[in-house]
Parts: structure tokens; C-alpha cells; sequence
């Protein structure tokens, strides 16, 4: 009796321990996701199997329990927010019809796109910015003609390099000399000038500089077969007309020849672009006019003359407005580009990468405009790391040049430099530095973000919102306003 009870308690106790081992390995730290997708699948649905001797019939069921973080935490890799995108959508929607009611109640309809166009004809139609422009002719064919000299000898490498200097420096003078004296330009006159005349300038010294390498290519060439001169080996027939002007209406600052082209002209993307480009400059025209506007003209002094406690409040104001505005001018720099890659066959339509997921400020400077950043790196970083000049301190003098060109060609048309915005951009590459280390992935995606709204750009406006006040002095009421804003601050007459 006594072995036959031991025999039965020496059952049990291995039972258990069969038991213990297979619970065990259930609830295991190495249980996966994957396990727990099958966690009610497992359940048995019929008694008529009889368990196995590796497998528990309810082992699925015992452990439901594992190491993982929540989904909300810095430690999750989850990534699926698209629901909380459509809820802010939807939320920044109705929030922003809100105040667009409000606006609409309190102001009336204040958009008017035909005040726009009877501002647009300068000084009884005596275009100062059009003959500003066309007078450029004369700067790229100056080019032209340097080059077609040097390929025939005419001129010497050295010689020539300092006449295309020469012109270049006109070619900077010249616009600036115009909108400082020239009265009768306007304000969107003087600005779209300057910009052209800076977008040319940038690609004439990318002509030069590049057709210089290739000279001395082919003069390495020539070196090597003595009975071959330069002359001779020089592809002569790429100076032409139509290959300055070709690269001149091309979407690029970089030239080079035999650009990359697609095979045909598409007549819908054309259309396409055409007809996003129109009705985005109507969405921007609506924004000035029915919501900056009224904030410009509750001010009665410049930002500079203001108090702290009213000062913040413009701004506050003007923080979201400025904010779509520049959204929108990208959206309608991205139709252009396109349209004008599409109408010249142009291959190459890489103007951006994926800017609005930059997780630092420097990633977002090297992805938000790719010409104007590979032309800075062509021609001005590559050439200092060249004349052995640290690559850290190539970049910052390339960070500064472009901090001070971007308040040259906002400033000098408002006629109002007071380095607000270089010191913003200065700003940002500080926060950029020293913060690096403290917000990464989604924090520094968050940082990008705030420093877009509170940035540059509201310096930008603090310019516009003086230029307006210094013409529109009295003006205290959007009501009593005779003239909208695109026509009153970027179109009006010095």
C-alpha cells in the first residue's frame, strides 16, 4: 500500500514538472508579436484531440502578458499616426474657417484681384522693372561673346576671367543702382528684378566657371598630342545662342552641356502646372488681402516703434498666415519649376527632397531648395576646400553668404536693411548646433517645425508690415482701405 501511494505521488510530482516545463516556455521572454496574433486562434475548439505531450490544449491562453513599451513613448519604433494627421487636418479645417467667418464678418470681402492689376502698370505704362529686365540681354551676351573670345585665343585665360568678373559685378550694380534711384518702380517690380538678376548672375558665373573647365580639359588633352592645339580640340559649336539661352530659361543654376532631356513635351502636365500655378496665386492673393492686410492696418506704428505687449500680439497674428503663404509660394515654386522642366524638355527635376521629415535644422537647409545648394556647393564650398580651407568653416562661410543674400533681396526693395533676417538665420544655425544633441527623430522634426513658424519668415513680414505703415500712415481701419495689400505694399511706387 505504502509503494503503491508513492508510486501515484511520484506520478504527480513528475505530472507538475512536465507542467511547470511546458508553461515555461508559454510565457517565455522570448514571446514574440507574432505569437500573440494567434492568441485566439489557439483556443481548442473540440475536446475530441487530446492534448499533446510538447503542448498544453490552454498554454496560449496562460501567459498574456510581455515586455514591450507603449505605443505613444520615445522607446516605441511605432510609427502609424496617419489617424491623429486626418484629426489635425480636420481640426486646423474647421478651426481656420473660424476665423475666415470672422474675419469675413467683421471686414467684408476685401479681395480684389483687378486693384492687383491696375497696380501693376508703372508710371503710365512706363515699365521700369520690365526694361530692367530685358537690359539684361546685355550682361548674358557679354558672357557669351568672353567665351567665344577665349575659345579663339582672342583672349588670354586670365584676361578673360577678369572681364567676367567685371561683368558679373555690373551685372549686381545695376539693379540695385536702378531700384535705389528709380522712383517710379514698384515695390513687386523692384523684388521680382532683384531676384531675376540674382538668379542670372548665379548662373553667368556657373557659365564662365564651367566653360573653364572644360577649356582646361581639352587643354590636358592638347598637352598630351603635341600637333593638336586647343583651338582645334575645343567643341566651339556648344557656344552658341541657343545653348546660353537654353540654360538660361532652364530650372537650374548649374550649367553644363548637353542637359539630360526627357523625349517629349507632355501637353497635360503643361496644362496641369499652368492651371495649378493660377489658382495658387489666387489662394496667396486671398490671404494677403482678406487676412494680413487687416492686421497691418490696426497698426499705427512700425514694429520698431511698438511696445513689447503689442508687438507680440502682431506677431502672434501674423504667425499662421505667413506660414501658408510661404507654403503656398513653395507649392507654386514646385509648379513652376515643373512647368518650365516640362515645356524644356529638361531631365533632371530633382528641386527638393523630403524637407518637412528633416529631423535638424542643417538637413532641412541642404533639402528644401537642391539648385540653389548644389550651386553653392559647385561653386563656392568645393572651390574653399580646394584653397584647403577646413570643410567646417567652408560650410559656414556658405551658410553666411546665403543669410546675407537672402536679406539683400528682401531688404534693398523695401529700402529698409536692419539685418533682421540674417540675425534669424543666425539664430536658427545656433539652435541648430547646440540643441542637435538634446532633440532628435520626432522632437527634432518638432524643433524644424517651430523654427519655420518663428523664424526667418516673420522677420520677413516685419519688413512688408513696416513698408506698408511708412505708405499708409493713416490708415487705422480695413474699412476706410482703398487699396489691398499685394497692390499697397509689394506693388506700390517708391
Amino acid at each position: 500500500m505504502t509503494s503503491f501511494l508513492s508510486n501515484i505521488e511520484g506520478d504527480i510530482i513528475s505530472e507538475m514538472a512536465v507542467m511547470r516545463k511546458r508553461f515555461s516556455s508559454v510565457c517565455s521572454p522570448s514571446w514574440t508579436e507574432d505569437d500573440s496574433a494567434s492568441l485566439y486562434d489557439s483556443v481548442p475548439v473540440s475536446a475530441a484531440d487530446p492534448p499533446s505531450e510538447q503542448e498544453h490544449p490552454y498554454a496560449a491562453l496562460l501567459c498574456c502578458h510581455r515586455v514591450q513599451d507603449s505605443l505613444l513613448s520615445s522607446n516605441s519604433s511605432f510609427t502609424g499616426y496617419r489617424g491623429i494627421l486626418n484629426w489635425i487636418i480636420i481640426l486646423l479645417v474647421l478651426t481656420h474657417a473660424h476665423l475666415f467667418l470672422e474675419n469675413f464678418i467683421q471686414h467684408g470681402f476685401l479681395i480684389d484681384v483687378k486693384k492687383v492689376l491696375e497696380h501693376l502698370i508703372e508710371d503710365n505704362c512706363n515699365w521700369p522693372s520690365v526694361n530692367l529686365i530685358l537690359a539684361s540681354n546685355i550682361f548674358a551676351i557679354t558672357a557669351l561673346l568672353l567665351e567665344r573670345s577665349q575659345e579663339k585665343g582672342i583672349l588670354s585665360p586670365t584676361n578673360g576671367h577678369r572681364l567676367h568678373l567685371t561683368n558679373l559685378g555690373m551685372l549686381l550694380l545695376f539693379p540695385a543702382a536702378v531700384i535705389v534711384h528709380e522712383h517710379t518702380i514698384s515695390t513687386g517690380g523692384a523684388l521680382f528684378s532683384l531676384w531675376f538678376y540674382t538668379a542670372l548672375g548665379m548662373k553667368l558665373y556657373s557659365y564662365q566657371e564651367t566653360n573653364r573647365w572644360y577649356r582646361q580639359a581639352h587643354l590636358t588633352d592638347a598637352e598630351r598630342d603635341k600637333n593638336v592645339s586647343v583651338a582645334q580640340k575645343s567643341p566651339n559649336e556648344q557656344l552658341t545662342f541657343k545653348d546660353l539661352y537654353y540654360f538660361l530659361f532652364a530650372p537650374t543654376l548649374c550649367y553644363q552641356r548637353d542637359f539630360p532631356c526627357t523625349p517629349k513635351v507632355c501637353i497635360n502636365k503643361l496644362l496641369h502646372r499652368l492651371l495649378e500655378m493660377v489658382i495658387v496665386i489666387q489662394i496667396m492673393v486671398g490671404i494677403v488681402q482678406q487676412w494680413i492686410e487687416p492686421i497691418f492696418q490696426r497698426s499705427e506704428n512700425s514694429f520698431t516703434s511698438m511696445g513689447i505687449t503689442m508687438r507680440m500680439e502682431h506677431l502672434v497674428g501674423l504667425v499662421v498666415p505667413t506660414h501658408f503663404l510661404w507654403l503656398l509660394f513653395f507649392f507654386l515654386s514646385h509648379s513652376y519649376l515643373n512647368f518650365c522642366a516640362e515645356l524644356l524638355r529638361f531631365g533632371d527635376r530633382h528641386f527638393y527632397g523630403d524637407w518637412w521629415n528633416a529631423t535638424t535644422l542643417i538637413t532641412f537647409w541642404k533639402n528644401w531648395n537642391i539648385p540653389f545648394q548644389k550651386w553653392c556647393h559647385r561653386h563656392v564650398y568645393a572651390r574653399l576646400v580646394e584653397k584647403n580651407v577646413p570643410p567646417s568653416r567652408a560650410e559656414l562661410l556658405v551658410f553666411l553668404m546665403s543669410a546675407a543674400l537672402f536679406e539683400y533681396m528682401i531688404a534693398l526693395p523695401l529700402h529698409s536693411c536692419r539685418l533682421w533676417i540674417f540675425l534669424m538665420m543666425l539664430f536658427e544655425l545656433l539652435a541648430a548646433v547646440f540643441l542637435a544633441n538634446y532633440f532628435q527623430g520626432n522632437y527634432g522634426n518638432g524643433l524644424l517645425w517651430l523654427c519655420l513658424l518663428l523664424g526667418p519668415l516673420l522677420a520677413v513680414i516685419t519688413y512688408f508690415h513696416d513698408h506698408y505703415i511708412r505708405f499708409h500712415p493713416s490708415s487705422s481701419s480695413p474699412l476706410t482701405s482703398d487699396h489691398g495689400l499685394p497692390s499697397a505694399v509689394f506693388l506700390q511706387p517708391h
